[in-house]
Parts: C-alpha cells; sequence; structure tokens
C-alpha cells in the first residue's frame, strides 16, 4: 500500500480499532473478556464521545478524514456466546460485508467449529478474529495459546508486536481474507494493549467486497479440500515468505531481500568479521518483539572488539504459516539461536529439530509471559544446559484475587462450604469461591459447565452457575439434564451482569428455564432474606456480617480449615438454607434463580 505522511501517538488497542474504520468494517461482535473487553469498548462508545486518538492538526493524517468524521456506519454488539459471535460475523461476510469477532484466548474453543469449516467452505468479504490472550493468567481460567488455531484451521495468524504493526497487520489480514477466502486470526495480548508508539495511518479500503461464490458448491468435500491445499494455502505461504512484516533486524537488518539473506547465510563461515565469538539469533513474535528490541537497544554501547557477541533480530508478524525459508537463512547465518515468544512455545518446536535452538523447551525461558529479566537470563545462559526450567518473575506477583467482601452472594458461598454435598462452579465470580478461605465449590472446568458436570456427579450435587454462563453455554446442559433426568439442584446467580468482565448486560432466560424443567424457584436477597441468629443468640440481619481471626471450620470431607485473617464471615439466610435443603432431599432436576445485585456494577 502506499504511504502518505503523518503520524499520530496511540496504544496497541486503539491502532487497531482505527485499523478497522479504515478497513470499512461493518460489524463487530464481541464476548466480553480479559483482556478483550477494552478494545470492544472502543467501538461501543457513545455518539458524541471524545476519539481514543487525538492527532496535531499541523500533521496531516493518513486517511482522507480524521476518525472523528469518519461515518460511524458499522454495528457493534455484545454477545453471551463466541460460536454465535462467529456465526453472525460469518453471516455478514457471505453477504459482502466486512467483520471483526472479538474474544479472548478460551473464546477460541467455542467458535473453531465453524471456524475450521468455513476455511474449505469459503466466504465472502474479510472477517478477521481478534483472539485476546493472557500470558500471565492475570484474568483467566488458564494461560492458553491462540495462535495454534492458526495450525489446526489452517488459517492465517497475525501477532503484531506494536501499535503500528498492530494496525498494518489488520489492514493486511482482511486484503488477505478476501484473496483467500478464509477467515484471519490476529492474536494480541496485554502488553500490546498498553504499549504506546507512533501509528502512520494507511488510505482507507475501497467499499465494495466480494460476497460468496456459490460456484463452490459444485466441487465435493474432498474437492474442496484438495483445493484449499493445492491453491490457497500456498498463497499463505507466499504470504509469510515475502511480507514486510516478518523483518530481519539488527546484524543482518540491511539484507530485507530473502534471497540476499540466504546468499549471505550460505556464504556465513559462523564467525563475524574478524571476530571470534559466536553470532547468536533471536526469533520472536508478538509483544515480545518489543520487549526484544528494548533489550537489544541497551547493548548499543561502545565495546571492545571480541567483548560482546552479535545479536540479530528476526521479528515475527505473521506467524502461520511460520516463513519456513526466511526462518532457516537466519538460523544458518546464526550459531545459536533463541526463541522468544508468549505463551507456548509455538514457533520453537516447529524449528527446534534443526538444533541449536533455544527457548522455552530447554528451559532458558518461562513458559507464559515472558518478562525482560528472563530474557537477559536467557541470553546470558545462551549455549548452557539448564537442569531446572527457568520460572517467571511474573509468579513472584501478589496474592490471589478474592471475592469482594460486600457480594450479596458471600452468605450462600460460606452456607455451600458446609454442605455434604459436591459442588459444580463455574467460570464466573463464583470460581473465586473455591480456594481457602471459602472453599465452596470443589470444580470449575469452563464457562457455562456447571450443570452438565454435576450431572455426571455419583449422586445428587449442586451446579453453581451466573446467569452469564447460564446464556453463554450452561442452558444447553440444563435442557439436557430436563431431557435426561438428571438428578442435580441448579443454583443460577441472577445479577443480570457480566460481573468478571466489566459489568455487561445478561438476558434474562428465567421464563425459558420454566419452559425447560416445572421445579423453578426464586429468591431475591436484597428483600426476601429474614432476621437470623448468630452464634450467641443474638437477632441480626441479612447484611450483619462478623469477621474472625482464625476461625475453625470444618469442610465437606470432615476436615479441619482455619479461615484467613481478616475474612468476614456472613451469615446464611435460614430461608435460603431451608430453600436449598428441600430442594437437595428431592429428586430429580431443581433449579433455583438467587438474584442479587452486583455492588460494583
Amino acid at each position: 500500500m502506499k504511504k502518505e505522511e503523518g503520524v499520530s501517538e496511540c496504544t496497541g488497542f486503539e491502532a487497531l480499532y482505527l485499523a478497522a474504520l479504515d478497513s470499512d468494517v461493518s460489524l463487530i461482535t464481541g464476548v466480553p473478556g480479559y483482556p478483550i473487553t477494552s478494545l470492544m469498548e472502543l467501538f461501543l462508545r457513545k455518539p458524541g464521545e471524545k476519539e481514543p486518538v487525538e492527532v496535531s492538526k499541523d500533521k496531516p493524517r493518513f486517511s482522507r478524514s480524521p476518525a472523528s468524521e469518519i461515518p460511524r456506519d458499522y454495528s457493534a454488539r455484545w454477545l453471551t456466546n463466541e460460536k454465535v459471535a462467529l456465526e453472525i460475523a460469518l453471516g455478514a461476510s457471505v453477504s459482502g460485508r466486512r467483520a471483526l469477532v472479538l474474544v479472548k484466548h478460551v473464546g477460541m474453543n467455542l467458535l473453531s467449529d465453524p471456524l475450521i469449516t468455513s476455511i474449505t467452505h469459503t466466504i465472502g468479504a474479510g472477517l478477521v478474529i481478534i483472539a485476546g490472550d493472557d500470558p500471565g493468567a492475570k484474568g483467566s481460567q488458564n494461560e492458553q495459546d491462540s495462535r495454534w488455531y492458526g495450525r489446526i484451521a489452517e488459517v492465517a495468524v497475525f501477532d503484531p508486536a506494536n501499535p503500528n504493526m498492530a494496525y498494518r497487520a489488520l489492514r493486511r489480514a482482511y486484503e488477505l481474507s478476501e484473496e483467500t477466502r478464509t477467515p484471519v486470526i490476529l492474536r494480541v495480548t496485554a502488553g500490546l494493549e498498553k504499549s504506546k508508539g507512533k501509528l502512520e495511518r494507511l488510505p482507507e479500503a475501497p467499499t465494495l467486497h466480494p460476497e460468496f461464490d456459490r460456484t463452490i458448491w459444485k466441487k465435493r468435500m474432498v474437492e474442496k479440500h484438495q483445493l484449499f491445499h493445492s491453491i490457497t494455502y500456498p498463497l499463505l505461504e507466499k504470504e509469510a515468505e515475502g511480507t514486510y512484516l516478518n523483518e530481519v533486524r539488527g546484524r543482518v537488518a540491511e539484507n530485507t531481500d530473502l534471497s540476499k539473506v540466504k546468499e549471505k547465510a550460505t556464504e556465513n563461515t559462523g564467525h563475524a568479521s574478524g571476530r571470534e565469538h559466536e553470532k547468536i539469533g533471536i526469533i520472536s513474535s508478538g509483544f515480545t518483539s518489543s520487549t526484544v528490541e528494548e533489550i537489544l537497544k541497551k547493548q548499543i554501547k561502545p565495546h571492545a572488539e571480541d567483548s560482546c557477541p552479535e545479536i540479530s533480530h528476526l521479528s515475527l508478524t505473521l506467524v502461520n504459516p511460520l516463513p519456513l525459508e526466511k526462518i532457516k537463512a537466519f538460523l544458518k547465518n546464526n550459531d545459536k539461536v533463541l526463541v522468544v515468544e508468549e505463551s507456548e512455545p509455538f514457533i520453537e518446536e516447529q524449528i527446534r529439530i534443526a538444533g541449536k535452538v533455544y527457548g522455552k523447551k530447554t528451559g532458558h525461558l518461562p513458559y507464559g509471559q515472558v518478562k525482560s529479566e528472563d530474557l537477559e537470563f536467557a541470553l546470558e545462559h545462551i549455549g548452557e544446559e539448564i537442569l531446572k526450567p527457568a520460572i517467571s518473575a511474573v509468579l513472584k506477583a501478589g496474592d490471589r484475587t478474592l471475592i469482594c467482601n460486600d457480594c450479596p452472594y458471600l452468605p450462600l458461598y460460606h452456607l455451600l462450604s458446609r454442605l455434604d454435598v459436591r459442588v459444580a462452579g463455574d467460570m464466573g465470580c463464583s470460581v473465586l469461591s473455591a480456594p481457602e478461605p471459602l472453599a465452596a465449590i470443589d470444580v470449575s472446568f469452563a464457562l457455562g459447565s456447571a450443570v452438565s458436570v454435576a450431572c455426571g456427579f455419583g449422586k445428587k450435587g449442586i451446579a453453581i452457575i451466573g446467569d452469564f454462563a447460564l446464556a453463554h453455554s450452561g442452558i444447553l446442559g440444563l435442557l439436557n439434564a430436563a431431557t435426561t433426568g438428571c438428578d442435580l439442584l441448579v443454583l443460577v446467580l441472577q445479577n443480570e451482569v457480566a460481573a468478571m468482565t466489566g459489568g455487561q448486560t445478561v438476558p434474562d432466560l428465567s421464563k425459558v428455564v420454566e419452559a425447560i424443567t416445572p421445579d423453578v424457584s426464586f429468591f431475591d436477597i436484597d428483600t426476601d432474606e429474614e432476621r437470623v441468629q448468630d452464634k450467641t443468640g443474638e437477632v441480626i440481619d441479612r447484611t450483619g456480617k462478623m469477621t474472625y481471626e482464625t476461625e475453625k471450620t470444618t469442610d465437606r470431607t470432615g476436615n479441619d480449615k482455619e479461615a484467613r485473617n481478616g475474612i468476614e464471615y456472613h451469615i446464611p439466610s435460614t430461608r435460603l438454607s431451608e430453600l436449598i435443603q428441600a430442594k437437595l432431599a428431592l429428586p430429580g432436576l431443581s433449579v433455583i434463580f438467587i438474584k442479587g445485585k452486583c455492588r460494583k456494577y
């Protein structure tokens, strides 16, 4: 693309927002979750709100119009399920409208079904999925690397390092999506969200985009598959090898042409001219590329001729397919190569067979988040055998996140911890009640899974699930429980918001649940609880709470446990306790909607 003059300063997510505007995106769907929520909020700003990026008036824009003057004729909406979010976007794509899907990394698990099918089915207008990964698991139930979905689905994956690269990656992603008629994945992390840098905007995309080509139906499924591997995937491989988004910096930065890099690599003897030390190379992708550049800048100081090994840097933005020819040339030009990436050894595992490759698999770098001190350690010990795998400095963080002290459901969690029954939780606020001192739930696998997990218990148990998780996918488990006769008590925490992800509104499914099963009860914590007595016989109200320094209790397994200092013990409601006990004594499926207003929103 032709570049015009003009520069603006912005964050990584602001760059993606502008790239979507300049790419003529018509539809944005998303499911809230860290770190993707803040990106979606840029698209959901109310008309008249200040634009996230302001540009000096004395500098021309790259786009023909300022962002504040670009017609905001797109539709952006929060949804409760990632599979649905992608399917709506697919509908937009086949009708000639560019679409964007925003999910966090675990959401990729849900949308992988239509994603993988869409590859050989083909699409129409450009469709990009931005997956927000969470190295360090600051707001997630696991550390998962969305780049692997590129290999599973065989689609292009971009992993930008900074705002300018993020902008260019998304712009190119829409073009590549239409050229190959496949969706494209763009992986981001919280590091990119917080990063700031200069952005050079490009001219806006044309407003005419392709629709779905029905001639694909003339081919059988096996023919579609062969067509993909003979034509489509080779286009992606060619893009990976030739794109300027994958660049060599440092010692061989001037060799931007691949053939010249190969030629230099072939002639290389393994030593720098006149220097008797080894050449070290670094291959990186995503935000870690910025970390690498910061470390390398520190080394640009006057040195003795043989005091420090030369380091070159291959920064990859398009990571699937990997540019194997470019990497092969880079490996030949270096004696030892360190692969720096978050969260998993995605690149490292594909090239380590070449030998002289170091990273997570060799113990030089930790799995998950990589910090500057981790990189410095790896460079200092490159080539050495690491007996003990590296542990990231991020593990030195403070205590885990606990449930809010004013959570309306604290009395319920205290009650559950005292019941002699197995409890399946969900990936909402209730998962924070699993560790001590509450120990209210036993297991929590995935968002919306509580009902189905509890159906597998050997005897009647409890599924505790938030109203957002119920709308996300839990309703399917409840439907199965009702139709197959599961013996189960389901507690739906109805706070009417997605409290863990920013307070997004949640649909009320109570009428739907009543249509599925007849035994449905309702309890409002804010209005229905009665006055109860504490252990001393003194009457206290619903909001009463006692703080114990070392309160000893017995959990459902019969073991003594000691509450953490300063944790407030909330008196459970007698009526709620009696209602739960009564439903547990009944055979079959029972549901209790427990309404409580989230104090945070």
